[in-house]
């Protein structure tokens, strides 16, 4: 082969690496998006996705670099004691079709994660389990009002395979960025696997659930105090919407109780021995925050009914109020007909000081009739 041959064929695999080098990320997308164009290649995880964040664990430590989700699925099957952790945020059906492609998802659990509108479940779909949750966040507000949104909900999905684990989230609450940093710092419980992280997620879920409770009981106390206050009362609306909020909230965290039971059931094999430890912790926590929400549930229909005792009170004094107004201009009344009957021969009608009389005499019977409805309370 002479030089300048050599130096062409030199060229020529540059230009064909440079070439591969901008059509991967090209062809790597389409495939993300559900319109891959045959044999595609893997390439790089674009911005505008659903993806979050995909990274490749391997003995307890993260691999360096980026990866696709397809490109991450192939290095961890690569190593021994790896896992792919793909995190997504409300992905569209296409994109959500793509990573199922890839990761071999059912169709009804993919189906699930994009309406995002499931009960807590635990479902396996042959070596793929699927966890839904329910996230809680509390929204900050300065009184509670008629339509104060008190409890943000949204939800959470896990898949959980042998080589990944994918979570899927929607809404706001409970943002994984620091589960994931908190998790990478804590290798030793990393190397348990895929479960570790959907262990590290629940966790996550459940904590936000105990900050919610804590912060509901002070906007109870505060609705208790103004229900039973002499200044003033908490319309019933506001309690209305207090309990329509805590409907919300009970929603998210009782049903959770049956997935996490048959996770920390000691006959189950879903689970590492080791990791089902960590989940009997948060099942703990569960416990506690289920107590409470079913204590904040009683108390508010305590303080409903409370409510409208006092209501029901306050209608019965203003009807004494107007009986007795009405007795004392029943008198008024009285003689103004008796008076006007137009009879020819009536008391005092030829009388110089009748109409003063009869003026201070009904004068004088209101007052003693105020005087009395006064001591009766009724005034």
């Amino acid at each position: 082969m002479t030089e300048s041959s050599a130096r062409r064929n030199r060229a020529t695999g540059v230009n064909r690496s440079l070439s591969r080098a901008w059509t991967a990320p090209v062809r790597a997308m389409n495939r993300f998006l559900g319109t891959a164009d045959g044999a595609a290649e893997p390439g790089r995880v674009f911005n505008g996705t659903a993806v979050v964040d995909c990274g490749v664990y391997a003995d307890g430590k993260r691999i360096p670099g980026d990866f696709s989700p397809d490109e991450a699925l192939h290095e961890a099957c690569s190593r021994e004691n790896a896992f792919v952790w793909l995190g997504l945020h409300e992905p569209t059906e296409a994109e959500m079709s793509a990573i199922a492609r890839t990761y071999d998802l059912h169709e009804l659990a993919v189906e699930d994660a994009v309406k995002a509108e499931q009960r807590p479940k635990l479902e396996q779909f042959g070596t793929v389990h699927f966890l839904v949750l329910r996230t809680a966040r509390y929204v900050p507000h300065r009184e509670l009002t008629e339509t104060s949104q008190v409890v943000e909900t949204g939800q959470m999905m896990i898949f959980v395979g042998e080589r990944f684990v994918i979570t899927v989230r929607h809404g706001d609450a409970s943002r994984l960025a620091p589960v994931r940093a908190d998790l990478e710092s804590r290798g030793v419980l990393l190397e348990q696997g895929p479960w570790a992280v959907a262990y590290a997620v629940t966790d996550r879920v459940v904590d936000a659930y105990v900050e919610v409770a804590d912060q509901v009981e002070a906007d109870l106390d505060t609705l208790e105090e103004g229900v039973f206050s002499r200044d003033s009362g908490s319309p019933v609306q506001q309690i209305y919407q207090m309990k329509r909020e805590l409907v919300e909230f009970r929603r998210a965290v009782v049903p959770l109780q049956r997935p996490l039971a048959t996770i920390t059931a000691p006959q189950s094999r879903l689970v590492p021995k080791e990791i089902r430890r960590y989940f009997r912790d948060v099942q703990d926590h569960l416990t506690r925050t289920v107590e409470q929400v079913t204590s904040y549930d009683d108390l508010l229909n305590s303080i409903l009914q409370a409510r409208l005792a006092q209501v029901t009170v306050d209608q019965n004094n203003d009807m004494r109020k107007i009986a007795a107004w009405a007795g004392i201009a029943t008198v008024w009344t009285a003689f103004a007909g008796v008076y006007g009957m137009n009879f020819k021969f009536m008391p005092e009608t030829q009388w110089q000081y009748g109409y003063p009389a009869l003026i201070s005499l009904l004068l004088a019977v209101s007052v003693l009739l105020y005087r009395a409805f006064r001591r009766n309370g009724w005034l």
